[in-house]
This record gives structure tokens, sequence and C-alpha cells, in this order.
């Protein structure tokens, strides 16, 4: 495979280059958050049920789920920068015609077209950003494509209901249109094109089952967290099978679809497997299970719910004017474990907080825990790929792509089965007045899920990732002084 070849304008820019992705980025993320509002309105123009339009989210999901795996090869094949371009003005079109569906299934059609957006964007995003940031820089531009995915599920359910009510449902998908066109317009200004790479056989039977296995462990968890355990289960363990079929054969391909051969580097595979899996669950599923917490438990009004959210935003934006120096002076290892401790425990916090609760020390909680929740998602992120070598990043992204996405999913699916068996386990029903202590057990078991996980951090080396994090270049510069 011939090394790609950059224009070196694009080099010297890497932050610009981040942050054209992160618009992108935004656009995907806040498109999959704020619409959750918009569901009773949108099933009343379709004339349907709520349940019945999750047939467009389910499409959304399987699209992503075929067109992950391939994204590695199609960057390599047709060039980043063009395959990124592509996808932006997929993705953004097929808002447009979502924004115009008169009906179920053309609605349907319009999710699947941005659900193959969506999956070429996030991989090859990440492809690009690496491909033109130096190890020294990789911490901000990982930061700067990090803050769509803490922002968005903050700032899009407040933001879609405020559109929902003041403009109607369709305006939450117009909006990815002057997005979408801001990107498209940076990315033709600003990135440079001529990054294709000699061609290899596509594989065909690792496209099959990779893909296949993605689907159905999607759609399993998607379905769990909608109560339909047996069907969920069953499609979960078929796509666990398919998965193994898919591993067997990545492994034995001459040109594997996605190499596993990445997951020999030690920082990759911790924070690509389980433990990254996990400790991603354990911050996506905050704001899913806050919101619970404030207005279904506590009972406060969507305005006040969507108040103390705004405080939980400001400290996940808030850390990103010390996430570099925080790095650089302690390191991934001692960072990922002590700050995923002290994230975890104000997330198990929150399982003490009640109606009686004083006002100051829930928003000094919240704002703690947007912190903390900032740094190990952007720390967590940036060692990923911290010691991925150049030839691999290929597949470093689609395959770090997948499992992130089924973080996602985890953290909801697994939110809402903690509840429902703690619902099980105790009173037994789902009124809302009655489901306060549900969710401050669901909400602390997190936590406690978060702090073990974060004790697994441990068995990284004291300067793994030193490279990236600037302690190489700071213990470099003590010894010339002593």
């Amino acid at each position: 495979m011939t090394a790609t070849t950059s224009d070196s304008a694009t080099v010297s820019r890497p932050r610009l280059v981040a942050a054209i992705v992160a618009v992108a980025f935004f656009m995907q993320a806040l498109d999959g958050t704020i619409i959750a509002t918009s569901l009773p309105a949108m099933a009343a123009d379709f004339r349907t049920d709520v349940v019945s339009l999750n047939v467009g989210f389910t499409a959304y999901l399987l699209a992503m789920a075929v067109c992950i795996p391939p994204a590695g090869w199609l960057a390599d094949r047709w060039g980043a920068r063009n395959v990124f371009l592509g996808a932006i003005v997929l993705f953004t079109l097929s808002s447009l015609a979502c924004a115009m569906a008169e009906g179920l299934w053309s609605f349907a059609a319009a999710r699947i077209a941005q659900g193959v957006g969506g999956a070429l964007m996030t991989p090859v995003g990440r492809q690009i950003v690496l491909r033109n940031t130096p190890k020294s820089e990789l911490v901000d531009a990982i930061a700067l494509i990090t803050w769509p995915a803490l922002i968005a599920p903050v700032i899009g359910p407040v933001l879609g209901g405020w559109i929902t009510t003041h403009a109607g449902w369709r305006w939450n998908f117009l909006l990815n249109l002057p997005i979408g066109a801001i990107g498209v317009a940076l990315t033709l200004a600003f990135m440079a094109g001529g990054d294709r790479e000699t061609p290899r056989p596509f594989d065909r039977l690792g496209f099959l089952w990779t893909s296949a296995a993605l689907a159905l462990i999607l759609v399993g968890l998607e379905l769990l967290s909608q109560d339909a355990g047996v069907l969920a289960g069953l499609l979960t363990v078929l796509g666990l099978g398919f998965g193994w079929l898919a591993v067997r054969h990545l492994r034995r391909a001459a040109y594997p679809l996605v190499d596993l051969r990445v997951l020999s580097t030690q920082t990759f595979a911790i924070s690509s497997l389980v433990t990254g899996t996990v400790a991603r669950m354990v911050i996506n599923a905050t704001p899913f299970l806050l919101p619970l917490l404030f207005q279904v438990g506590m009972g406060l009004s969507a305005v006040e719910t969507g108040t103390l959210m705004l405080v939980y935003f400001l400290g996940n934006l808030s850390m990103k004017v010390v996430t570099t120096r925080t790095l650089r002076h302690f390191g991934f290892r001692t960072l990922l474990v002590a700050n995923g401790i002290l994230a975890s425990a104000s997330v198990a916090a929150f399982a003490f907080v009640d109606t009686q609760t004083p006002r100051v020390l829930l928003l000094v909680l919240l704002f703690v825990a947007g912190l903390t929740r900032s740094m190990q998602f952007t720390a967590l992120n940036t060692i990923t790929f911290a010691d991925v070598e150049a030839h691999e990043r290929g597949a470093a992204t689609t395959f770090s792509s997948m499992t992130q996405q089924l973080s996602v999913l985890l953290a909801v699916a697994g939110a809402a089965l903690l509840i429902r068996l703690s619902v099980l386990a105790g009173t037994g029903t789902m009124e809302a007045d009655a489901m306060l202590p549900d969710f401050q057990i669901a909400i602390g078991l997190m936590g406690a899920i978060g702090i073990l996980t974060s004790l697994r951090f441990l068995v990284l080396p004291h300067d793994a990732g030193a490279e990236v994090s600037g302690t190489l270049l700071k213990a470099v510069k003590a010894g010339q002084r002593k």
C-alpha cells in the first residue's frame, strides 16, 4: 500500500481541519438528539403512533451498521476528503428529505440515506484529523472533534422541544441545512484532496459478516431500550454469533475489511474494546438519566430541567480550556484512573439527590460532573489513537467508530434495563410519582460501574501515550534542566 499524499497547507492547519470535522460531527450528533422531543408531533402529522415511528430510527441504525465497516476502504479507494465531503452532502440533503416527508415510509427512506451519510462521516472524519495532525497536537485536535458528542446530548432535547413548540418539528431537520452548507464550504476551501491510496481488493465476506453482526447488535440494543426483551435478546445473541464469524474471517483474510492487527497496540485495545466501551457507556448514560431524574422522578418542569442541564453543559465546556495542560501534567494513565473515579463518583452522587437537595449543591454537583465527564471523554478518545501507526489509522477509526456506536446504545439500553429491574424488585409500578428511587438506583449503579471500569486503566504503563499528552516532552525538558 503506497503512502498517502497530502497538501502541506492542510497539514500546517491541523486545528482548522479538526474544527471543520467538528462542524460535521455536531450536525450529526445534534440530529440524533434533537428530534426525540418531536416524536408526538411527527406521529400526529404522519397519522400513526409513536411506537410505529421507531421504524425511522431503526432504519437509521441499520444503514449506519451496514456502512461503517467499509468506510475505511472507501476512504482509501476514493480519497478521505472526497468521501467525507460526499457524506456531508448526503446527510444534509437527506435531512431536507426528512423535513419534507409526508408519511412514515418516505421518512424511513430519508432516514436510511441519513444513516449512510452519518456512517461514512464519523470514521472518515476522524481519519482525516489523524492524518493531518502531528502527535504533539493530537490532544487539542481530538478535544475539538469530541465536543459535539459532549454538547449535543445536553442541548439537543431542550432545543428540539423549543423548535417543535414554536416552529414545528420539520425545522429540527431543516436546521441541518445551514450547518451542512457551512461544512461543505469549509471542506472545499481548506481540506486538500489527493489522499487516495493504492486500491486493495474489497473484502466481501468480511463486509457481510461484520455488517450483519453490527446491524443485529445495534437493533437488538435499540429494542432492549424499548422494552422488547425477548426479540432484543435474540437479535443480540445472533449478532454476537455473526461477530464471532467476522473476527475469525478478519484474522485469516489476506486483505481484511478491518485489519484487527491494530488491536495489538495496547492503548488502542484498552480504549476500544470492553474497558473503553463500558467507560463510554457510563459517560453517555448521564444525559439520558439526569433529565429522567429531574423531570419524572423529582417532578421538575421541562424549563427547570433544561436550566439544570445547561449548568452541566457549562461544566463540559469549561474543562476544554485546561484539558491539554492537565494531560501534560498528569499523563493518560493517572488521569484516566483518577478522573474516571471522580467522574463516576459525581454520577453516583445523584443517587442521593431528591426534592430536598439544596439547589446550590445540585448546581455545584452538575458543574463538577460536567467538568470531569468532559476530561474523561477527551482523554479516552485521544489515547485511542495515541500509539496507532499511520498505516493503521483507517482500520483504527473504523473499529473505534463501531464500538463507540455500540456504547451509545448500551448507555440507553443499560440505563433503561437498570430502571426496569429496580421497578420489578421494588414497587412494581411505573407511575412517575413512585419512580424516584428507581432512577436513583440506576444512576448509582452506573456510577459504580464507572468506578470499577476506571480501575482497569491501571494496566496501562505509566508513560502510555506520553508523546501525545506532552509528558514525554515535559520529562525531556526536566532532564535538560538537571
